[in-house]
């Protein structure tokens, strides 16, 4: 049950983040295209390497950023917590 509800409160928080922006210039969606990857891809394709060793699935977890990282933080092992 406390998985579900954290789960649940860090989507609200990612919604109202998403949305509450009404108005973004093109300058600023310039930069952030111009600027390649993102910290939650970097971190998505080093968990996904560290648990599953494959070139492939750690380029498709990096793709899917920190929703990968947010899975990675509620399904990991006790070997892999430190």
């Amino acid at each position: 049950m406390k998985k579900i509800y954290l789960t649940f409160i860090l989507v609200t928080f990612l919604i109202y983040e998403g949305y509450s922006q009404e108005y973004v210039d093109s300058e600023t969606k310039r930069t952030v295209i111009n600027n390649g990857i993102g910290l939650g891809s970097v971190i998505a394709g080093v968990t996904s390497w560290e648990r599953n060793k494959s070139v492939l699935l750690a380029t498709i977890h990096g793709f899917f950023s920190w929703f990968y990282v947010i899975y990675f933080v509620l399904t990991r092992k006790k070997e892999e917590r430190k």
